[in-house]
């Protein structure tokens, strides 16, 4: 304790402090009497210079001098000595365990069945009673504090103001937690030898400066002894009153201790007198119990031991999944009923040996099945090879989760495709003598060297062969189907089952009373516990354990037995029982449902690999073919055999196989737009021949075109089947009749019709190819429009052909071949609307914008039929003189030209075009003789000049209107005065 240092380094002799004859240790006092002095500040622990001598020091006052006699009560700083127990190798917290140890424990204490059950409801009425008041007198209490708080919060303040003044005087440097002397610069800011005079001797302004430091360290240490006493001081009350409540609660453990005492001597004379001897009846019925099951685990175990030679039996006679199911449930066996046997301990590595060769034969055996069911003969029967053997097999595998034998399935069946093509190839060599094999030897060149129809008749053939394979392959891949479904609907029958055997156990009947009782007094006599509630539970769950074992034990060797059975007979209805057994066993090694869907899944993505496989080998023959080029050199009628053959088995195996594969389809759109290609190369060629060598003049019109436009006109847009030539007697007409009305046309429109009509049948027979068919149309339409308008208009057939002019009957003759073209353009279109797809609509397009070319090319001829009336008017009426005789030359020319213009184009052209025709020719006319007469300077004044004018018009409109249709032509010759002003 620091309040043992007396305030000087040296003891005084005679006055030493020391314990008394009470025991008690007294202090050390000084001889004066006692006063109290002021704690006060000490000067600096080494003033630079000490003012006076050393003597001055030792006669001051003593800060640290005790001012009252120590007694008992002032060892309050005592109390963590009075907590902390020596014995403890840490300090605990919990209170109980300082005076009874490590091993007390807290327990729970039951509730006394005397004492009532009061709720929060017993004090309903008080707290209603007293809500009131209670709340008056909290908010009152709130308002004004009550003068103990009052009192108890300024003393409080104070006395922790007057400590906090007190710690302020120690420094800063005690109160870090790393303080620690052993630190050189710690030690040396605490005691700083250097102030001191070590070169000599102890001076005495050294003994000073050490007296100073001891007096500061020894103020230091009496402030925070001070300070920790009066914390301890505010803390008394509580601790007298822990001890007082450790005192009553010692007494009344030891009234518990002496209660315990007499019940377990109670208890012992009971367990003496009436406990022992049923006790022994009961362990001498469990020692025949255990004799009992000894003697079903020797007959489990005779029966486990046969277990590898029944399946060596049934692996003889092919049976995998009775082997398997008997592996299976040996090993179940040895996991629970036969565990830790030490003459089994190499059984289970054996079983399990046994059980991966099975696997490995399995899956030859699969293997050599599906490679035999698929190479053997397509024409043989029946269609599933050997049915109850792949059943087997496939139950096996799912058995075992050897789910990837489907993989097995697909190589084979990918080597049988490639070998089926062989097969036809070499059968279809061996009836054609110009091929030899020995000289010719990859099967691409003997395919290239036979005669079109030699090669479609192979390509049929292999059509039909791929046809029997994948229906040989939809029936098998529908038994193995139908076994997983099996399994799988087995699997949900049992699932009920399953969550009904796990019940709870108050469900099934209880056993006898007197059993259970025997039980449970025998599970508490090896019950190492206190309670006997832990007993009698221990003692029903063995019960229910011994009632699974024996189930199993009991239901063990029947199933070896079982299975021992079945191994013996070799008859398909056993084999199928062992199957249902095995799937009603619900043994974990069967495939879960997610894991059978996928097996569904994958059997049907193998059927459409059947299908895209064996679609690959026939573009394979088609390509094979087509790379010389021969498939392109093909006629139209050979193409659309080809296409129909390969539409007709993509349609079969597509209804067949639920796919829709793109591969034989795709090689067959390349090989149709080659096809298309010089198709229309041919036929473009063909029409610019034509073209080059028209010359444009009417052309009669055979009766088989004039059949060809009334099929069109039938809604028939296709060629006409060839009849057998005999004589017609149908002659040739001048128009072509299309509706009822009549077309005067060259020779290159009819053939143009039946050219877009070949279009039309080949995108009948090959619908595929109707998008590309539609733009090679058009652009044929359009190399049509084009040519003839740079042969017609562009007076380009004044060089090709040789002709001397371009007249206004060709110009009608070309306007009334495009009017014809026109006319059936809607036709074509509505014909390939109906072969595309709605997406494929947006190609209908440039029929619109050849209809738009069209009309704009007719209607310049029209424009240039005006200009060849406008310039003669202009030539002609340039020389008109208003003076006899009447009519005068002038207008009897114009006549004679109107009469020609009207001869040319009448006969070609429609009567309702010809009369818009002429009234444009008559706007010109006036147009021309109206500016003339201005110049002439006529008016209509009634003059003799506007009467030879009015002679001439007249004579001009009664020529005009006698000409055929332009009768009820209204000329309206009057706008050609000008009005009057």
């Amino acid at each position: 304790m620091a309040s043992s240092h007396s305030s000087s380094p040296v003891p005084r002799p005679g006055g030493g402090g020391g314990r008394g004859r009470d025991g008690i240790f007294h202090k050390e006092r000084d001889a004066s009497p006692p006063r109290l002095r002021p704690i006060r500040s000490l000067p600096d622990v080494c003033p630079k210079e000490p003012t006076g001598e050393g003597h001055g020091l030792c006669d001051g006052p003593s800060v640290v001098a005790e001012h009252d006699r120590w007694t008992v009560y002032s060892s309050k700083v005592n109390l963590p000595a009075a907590l902390n127990d020596p014995r403890l190798a840490k300090r605990e917290s919990d209170f109980f365990t300082k005076t009874w140890g490590l091993d007390f424990a807290e327990t729970e204490v039951m509730p006394s069945f005397c004492l009532p059950s009061i709720t929060r409801e017993h004090f309903g009425p008080y707290l209603q009673e007293t809500a009131q008041r209670e709340r008056i007198h909290e908010r009152c209490k709130t308002i004004c504090p009550s003068k103990e708080d009052v009192d108890a919060v300024s003393s409080i303040t104070s006395n922790h103001e007057k400590s906090r003044a007190e710690l302020d005087q120690v420094p800063k440097i005690f109160m870090k937690p790393d303080f620690a002397l052993e630190d050189p610069a710690t030690f040396n800011a605490v005691l700083p030898w250097s102030h001191f005079n070590s070169a000599g001797g102890r001076s005495s302004r050294d003994v000073a400066s050490s007296k100073l430091l001891q007096e500061k360290l020894s103020h230091y240490l009496d402030v925070v002894e001070v300070s920790i006493a009066r914390q301890i001081s505010l803390r008394s009350e509580a601790f007298f009153h822990a001890m007082s409540s450790q005192h009553e609660l010692q007494d009344r453990l030891q009234e518990t201790q002496r209660a315990v005492a007499v019940l377990r001597g109670r208890t012992a004379a009971i367990d003496r007198v009436m406990c022992e001897g049923p006790l022994r009846a009961l362990r001498t019925a469990l020692t025949r119990n255990n004799c009992v099951k000894l003697h079903n685990k020797l007959k489990l175990m005779a029966a486990v031991h046969q277990t590898q030679p029944t399946v060596q039996l049934l692996l003889s006679t092919s049976e995998f999944v009775g082997a398997l199911e008997l592996i299976s449930t040996t090993k179940e066996v040895l996991q629970q009923e036969l565990q830790g046997i030490h003459s089994f301990r190499h059984l289970g590595s054996q079983l399990c040996e046994l059980e991966k060769l099975i696997d490995k034969m399995m899956v030859e055996d699969f293997s050599m099945y599906a490679r035999s069911d698929l190479s053997r003969s397509l024409k043989e029967e029946p269609l599933v090879l050997e049915k109850e053997r792949l059943e087997s097999l496939v139950f096996g595998l799912l058995r075992q989760r050897k789910l990837d034998f489907l993989d097995i399935y697909s190589d084979e069946m990918i080597v049988a495709a490639k070998a089926i093509v062989t097969q036809c190839v070499a059968e279809s060599v061996l009836h054609i003598e110009e091929i030899d094999t020995e000289v010719v030897t990859k099967l691409a060149d003997q395919m290239r060297v036979m005669t079109f129809p030699q090669w479609f008749e192979l390509l049929r053939d292999v059509f039909d062969s791929f046809l029997l394979f994948l229906q040989r392959i939809k029936v098998t891949l529908n038994v193995i189907r139908n076994v997983v479904l099996e399994v799988l609907a087995s699997n949900q029958r049992t699932r009920p089952l399953e969550e009904a055997t796990v019940v709870p156990t108050s469900q099934e009947p209880p056993p006898s009373p007197s059993v259970l009782q025997g039980e449970a007094e025998l599970a508490y006599l090896t019950h190492e516990g206190l309670f006997i509630s832990d007993a009698l539970n221990e003692a029903q769950q063995q019960q229910q354990q011994q009632a699974v074992q024996d189930q199993s034990s009991a239901v063990g060797p029947r199933t070896q037995q079982g299975q021992v059975e079945a191994a013996n007979s070799s008859s398909a209805s056993e084999a199928s029982t062992s199957r249902e057994q095995s799937l009603m066993s619900g043994d974990n090694m069967m495939p879960s449902e997610l894991e059978l869907n996928r097996v569904i899944n994958n059997l049907q993505e193998l059927l459409h690999t059947a299908s895209d496989v064996s679609h690959d080998r026939c573009v394979k023959v088609l390509t094979a073919r087509a790379k010389d080029g021969s498939l392109e050199r093909l006629s139209s009628a050979e193409f659309v055999n080809l296409s129909q053959a390969v539409e007709g088995f993509v349609r079969d195996t597509e209804e067949l196989c639920g796919r829709r594969s793109v591969s034989l389809r795709g090689a067959l759109q390349s090989q149709a737009n080659r096809f298309v290609h010089r198709f229309h190369e041919e036929r473009k060629t063909k029409l610019s021949l034509l073209l080059d060598n028209e010359r444009w003049k009417q052309a009669e019109v055979p009766a088989e075109f004039q059949d060809l436009v009334n099929s069109i006109a039938d809604g028939r847009i296709t060629l006409p089947e060839r009849k057998i030539q005999g004589p017609d007697d149908r002659k040739p007409t001048e128009f072509l009749l299309v509706n009822g009305q009549k077309y005067a046309v060259v020779g290159t429109v009819l053939l143009l019709i039946r050219i877009f009509l070949e279009y039309c049948q080949c995108v009948n027979d090959i619908p595929s190819i109707a998008t590309d068919m539609l733009t090679r149309l058009s652009d044929l339409l359009k190399h049509f429009n084009s040519r003839s308008c740079q042969l017609v208009l562009g007076a380009g057939a004044l060089q090709v052909v040789g002709l001397k002019t371009i007249t206004t009957k060709n110009l009608a003759l070309a306007s009334r071949c495009l009017q014809l073209v026109v006319h059936y353009i809607p036709l074509i279109r509505a014909h390939f609307e109906t072969k595309l797809q709605p997406k494929q609509f947006s190609v209908l397009r440039h029929f619109d914008h050849i209809t738009k070319d069209y009309n704009d090319h007719i209607a310049e001829i029209s424009a240039k039929l005006v200009a060849i009336m406008d310039s003669l008017f202009e030539k002609l009426l340039s020389k008109y003189e208003v003076k006899a005789p009447m009519p005068s030359a002038c207008f009897r020319n114009v006549c004679k030209q109107m009469a020609k213009m009207h001869e040319a184009i009448s006969e070609l052209l429609p009567e309702e075009q010809t009369q818009m025709l002429f009234l444009r020719i008559n706007a010109s006319f006036k147009m021309h003789l109206k500016r003339q007469l201005a110049r002439l300077g006529v008016v209509n004044d009634g003059g003799p000049q506007h009467g030879l004018v009015v002679v001439d018009v007249a004579f001009y409109t009664e020529n005009t209107q006698a000409l055929k249709s332009l009768e009820r032509l209204d000329l309206n010759m009057a706008e050609i005065w000008e009005q009057k002003r």
